[in-house]
Formats: structure tokens, sequence, C-alpha cells
């Protein structure tokens, strides 16, 4: 599991008043974006009401509809057990969205307040923080989960704790580094000058602009930890079972890519197009974050 990091660092600014957020028109964006944004609304929406929606019981085993293909009563087929695909896919997406949203959430929420307090305070604090990033970086994520995953259990509350925590250290270093730009700005200066305490700077002049190159990040992360969750899943250290995720669903149906290829190509369709949508949204947020880019 890579660590996500590519996440753009606000420019110097060297306008000494304070900078307002920048606004985000709709025509600044392509067709791309609202493409991908509209697929994550659509994936959210059913897979947050999925128990709400005419779908058949995801975990009903029809031995008579056997890895149907896609068509007639089952829309997206069935899989080897008989299990209608659609109803799985959209059930497996909800525990992929809740892993992916959760965990990354959690690093945010708390590498992005050390990384914060690491870059504003510097010294033995900034030495301290970035000495612990760079040894939990130092393991290998995907090997380290796997570890972390086998010993704990793979109940989901772990799948979320452990993915989230390893993603805590790439979440220090980029608010590190965008609070590093920032704290530069004259507009903090003279609040300093002015004798607003540490506190009120961070939370006032730093952390607005450092919601946004986050919230970028955030997207990437999640993005990066469905395929981890995806990866823990195809190994058999996912979510266990009946509970199915996609990476578990492309799993069950490795055996079967030769006669009912659509067991595994439906839920990997899913996951990409997910992690792409979330790659596009990402991108967009990162150029809007980045002064000395255009509009895109």
């Amino acid at each position: 599991m890579a660590a996500p990091e590519a996440v753009a660092v606000p420019a110097a600014d060297t306008d000494t008043a304070r900078p307002r957020p920048r606004g985000l028109p709709w025509r600044l964006y392509g067709a791309g974006f609202w493409i991908a944004a509209a697929w994550l609304a659509v994936a959210l929406a059913v897979a947050a009401g999925a128990d709400l929606l005419p779908l058949p019981d995801p975990d009903k085993m029809d031995l008579f509809a056997r890895a149907q293909p896609p068509g007639g009563a089952h829309v997206l087929g069935t899989d080897a057990l008989g299990r209608d695909l659609l109803a799985r896919v959209i059930h497996g997406l909800r525990v992929s969205l809740a892993v992916g949203f959760l965990s990354p959430f959690m690093a945010v929420a708390l590498g992005g307040a050390l990384g914060l307090w690491a870059g504003y305070r510097g010294g033995r604090v900034e030495w301290a923080m970035m000495s612990l990033a760079d040894v939990l970086l130092a393991f290998p994520p995907l090997v380290l989960a796997l570890v972390l995953t086998a010993y704990f259990g793979t109940a989901l509350i772990n799948i979320i704790l452990i993915l989230g925590l390893l993603t805590v250290p790439a979440a220090i270093r980029v608010a590190r580094a965008v609070t590093l730009a920032v704290a530069q700005q004259e507009y903090v200066t003279a609040a300093r000058a002015l004798g607003a305490s540490d506190l009120r700077i961070m939370l006032r002049e730093i952390l607005p602009n450092v919601i946004v190159p986050m919230t970028a990040f955030f997207m990437v992360a999640m993005a990066v930890i469905i395929v981890a969750e995806g990866a823990l899943s195809f190994l058999g250290l996912g979510v266990p079972p009946p509970m199915a995720s996609l990476g578990s669903m492309i799993a069950a149906g490795r055996n079967n890519l030769e006669s009912a290829p659509h067991i595994a190509f439906v839920p990997a369709v899913a996951m990409f197009l997910t992690v792409l949508a979330l790659n596009l949204v990402a991108d967009a947020l990162q150029s809007r974050s980045d002064p000395s880019q255009g509009a895109a």
C-alpha cells in the first residue's frame, strides 16, 4: 500500500493581505470531474441505502442459478453459488466505502493535527513527529497490514483501525509540508506580532489554508485504502464471511475466470471506477489548492 503523499503545497504568496479562499465555480472543472463526482454520489447513495433498495438477499444461494451470465432476472448475473451479483456488489461497495472513508478520516484527523502542530512549532516537536513518521513509513505498509490483521483478527473495525493508523504518517508529512509553506506568509507574521496565541494562529490563520490540500490527500487516501482493503480481502484477510467486499468477490471469482469471467469482472469494474473517480476528484482539488496553477 503506497503512501499517498503527492498533494500540492500552496506556493508562497507575496501579497501582504490575507488571501481569501479560492472559489470553486463549476466552470473551472471539466466534464471528467463532474462525471467522477456523479459516480461517487451514486455509489455513496446506493451503498448507504442498500437495505432499502428492491434487491435480492445478497447471501441467498440458488444452486439452480449458479454462474448465470448478466441478463434476465439477475441484471449482472450470479456468482458460483447462485447469489445475485448486483446485490452483492452494492453491499460489497458499502463495506469498501466504509473502510475507505473511516480509515483516512481517522488518519487525516490525527495526522493532520500532529503535522500542523509540528510544522508550526518546529524544533524538537517537529523532529519528534517526523522521526515517528519516518520510522512507521520504513515498514512496508501492505506487509505490516497483513501482519497486524492476522494478529488482531479480520473484524471490520480492526481493518479500519489498522489501515487508518498506517496512513497517519503520510498525513503528518503532508500537513507539515503545507503548514511550513503557510506559516511563512505575512498575515501569519502579522497575527503573531499582534499578540495572537499559537492556538488562535493555527486555527484561524493556518488551518483554513490547510483544509483543501488535506481534502485532496483524503480523497487519494480513500482510493489507496479501498485498493488495500481489496488486497487484504483477496488474500483472505479481509472482512469475514458472509459479509462481502469488492476484494473478496474478486477473489471468489478467480476460480471461474474461464467459464464465468463476469463473477470477478463485475466487482473489479466497480472498484476500478470508484478508485478512478476518487483520483479525478483529488486531482481537481489539488489543482485548486495550488495558486500557481491556472484554471483546470
